[in-house]
């Protein structure tokens, strides 16, 4: 059963591209259908030089702090930020700290291509286990979805534990290519757009993208359009032994360093880890860290043009904190 179809214009050198959401029960039913043929995209009226709309919208900006031992600092307030757009102090709208507690809704995407095979029972009582920890009841919702060279939302959001445990554990064999960009780009177009609170994408690969018709920049857009913070947990060296500088997040490969640009552009982080405690410590981390975001909100100085805008944020005293989150975004008119 097909969920959801959505066409969607990735550049100007990518044509429009159908993909779909496939239910549990699709994948009983031998897996989903293949896409239907594509209709040629309806071009766009144009307006006439007398008539311009403006915008004014919010931005939203989930920001990590975090001491030199990655731990998140707490205790501050709206006066210790300072937001840049393109350089230029912007005044912040809105603030609110850990105490105050904006909902989550994350999104765990499980990897299950052929080389998950040996890893996907540990990845399975993992992902529950953060999901216990982040979820918080009548409050957040999360939901989990697997890709391989297909994206299937086995449970949307909730916040009832026993239907998302239902789900992960419903995960029994692997599939066969990776589709990663396709999969952020799904669940960041269909789903996030319209969840409130913070928005967060929880991905657990082991391999590069073999599969997508959407690339990493196309990802990183639609993220950062969405207001959506991606972390990613790669178990590319796998979950047998310690690999020496993996458990220290260091990128290996070509692969390696996309999934880092993902997450570092979007707010977020990347993992590299290289055994069973590190996925465990890698979950951990990213439930404390949502557990501490501030969240801050801003009315860009200039409209909303098509431009792209650098974002930058800093603490007024400065000091040795790293500062994380997105790095900028797209200010369309739409």
């Amino acid at each position: 059963m097909r969920l959801a179809a959505k066409l969607f214009l990735l550049s100007a050198s990518v044509a429009a591209c159908a993909w779909a959401f496939t239910t549990k029960e699709a994948a009983a039913q031998g897996g989903a259908q293949p896409p239907a043929a594509r209709p040629q995209q309806t071009p766009t009226p144009q307006q006439s030089d007398q008539t311009e709309t403006v915008n004014v919208r919010i931005v939203r900006l989930p920001i990590s702090v975090l001491d030199k031992k990655d731990q998140p600092v707490s205790g501050l307030s709206a006066s210790d930020f300072v937001v840049l757009e393109d350089k230029q102090p912007q005044r912040i709208e809105s603030f609110a700290d850990e105490k105050v507690g904006v909902p989550v809704h994350v999104a765990v995407l499980m990897d299950i291509s052929g080389s998950t095979a040996g890893k996907l029972s540990f990845e399975r009582d993992a992902a529950k286990d953060f999901l216990y920890t982040v979820v918080r009841a009548r409050k957040d919702k999360g939901a989990f979805a697997t890709f391989d060279e297909n994206i299937s939302l086995l449970q949307d959001f909730t916040d009832k534990m026993d239907l998302l445990d239902t789900a992960v554990d419903s995960v029994k064999k692997p599939g066969t290519n990776t589709a990663l960009w396709d999969a952020v780009w799904l669940v960041c177009d269909e789903k996030m757009r319209s969840a409130p609170g913070r928005r967060v994408v929880v991905v657990i690969t082991d391999g590069d993208d073999t599969a997508s018709r959407a690339r990493l920049k196309d990802a990183i857009e639609i993220a950062q359009a969405t207001e959506t913070t991606v972390f990613a947990i790669s178990t590319k060296a796998g979950l047998s032994g310690v690999v020496p500088g993996v458990e220290m997040g260091t990128p290996k490969d070509a692969g390696d360093r996309e999934l880092d640009q993902l997450c570092n552009e979007t707010g977020g982080k990347a993992f590299f880890i290289g055994d069973k405690l590190g996925l465990e410590r890698a979950f951990g981390r990213v439930a404390r860290e949502l557990r501490s975001q501030y969240v801050v909100t801003y009315k860009p100085t200039r409209p909303f043009d098509g431009s792209y805008r650098r974002i930058e944020v800093k603490l007024a005293a400065g000091g040795d904190y790293k500062v994380r989150t997105r790095r900028g975004y797209t200010a369309t008119k739409e």
